[in-house]
């Protein structure tokens, strides 16, 4: 079954209330020009309404395969761009390996949890917004970055990773619903980022990848790769 995420409701309901003011006028006023001209505004903001039904979808998705706790499941929608070995002196301060993948206005837009564990620290950066297909923009623009202690316990030896919500060119609003010191489970919905963008993982060099850049990938389904 398919839902629309509730952030995208106000939008949906806007367009559709624009459509019905337009129409309305279009039927009550006499003069040809005018009623082309609301004709075409009703036209748009309808199209305008069923491209945010579209966007604000909401699947539910299954793993493609059984979790056996540490498997990495892609927390969005979209295609690879990146996946290399990286030094990250921002999130897990140290060599790590970044996977970012790219989600367009045409893909599913909510996040979900990757690997299951305890939110350790949140990192809000208000930022720019260079498309989000470009390398700087994993630096430079807004995001909101999620530590997690997969491991949950202190100590050096605790597992962790990050997951980085990027807003892009178009997108404007991250929301994120978790907080620190929030247990989560791996595919649970935590978020999304509006109108276009970037997700960047940050994983231990444990990490054995199962996809490669330029593969699609669809959240809460596709599996990345597993961690030791």
């Amino acid at each position: 079954m398919q839902y629309i995420a509730k952030e995208g409701i106000k939008f949906i309901i806007i367009a559709l209330l624009f459509s019905v003011f337009f129409l309305f006028l279009y039927f009550f006023v006499k003069y040809t020009f005018f009623k082309y001209l609301f004709l075409s505004l009703f036209f748009l903001f309808f199209l305008f309404f069923l491209f945010n039904i579209y966007f604000f979808r909401d699947p539910e998705r299954k793993p493609d395969s059984i979790l056996s706790g540490d498997e990495i499941v892609s927390p969005a929608d979209g295609r690879v761009i990146f996946l290399e070995k990286v030094f990250d002196d921002r999130f897990l301060k140290g060599e790590t390996v970044k996977i970012s993948i790219f989600m367009s206005l045409f893909n599913v837009h909510i996040n979900r949890i990757p690997i299951g564990g305890r939110v350790e620290k949140i990192l809000y950066n208000k930022g720019k917004f260079f498309s989000a297909n470009l390398d700087k923009a994993s630096i430079e623009n807004e995001f909101n970055g999620v530590i997690i202690n997969i491991d949950d316990n202190v100590g050096e030896k605790s597992r962790r990773m990050a997951f980085v919500q990027i807003a892009g060119f178009i997108a404007r609003r991250i929301v994120c619903k978790i907080k620190e010191g929030d247990k989560v489970q791996s595919g649970n919905r935590f978020g999304l980022i509006k109108f276009g963008s970037r997700l960047d993982l940050y994983l231990p060099l444990s990490f054995k990848r199962s996809v490669k850049v330029g593969d699609r990938v669809f959240s809460g389904k596709t599996i990345l790769g597993g961690i030791s």
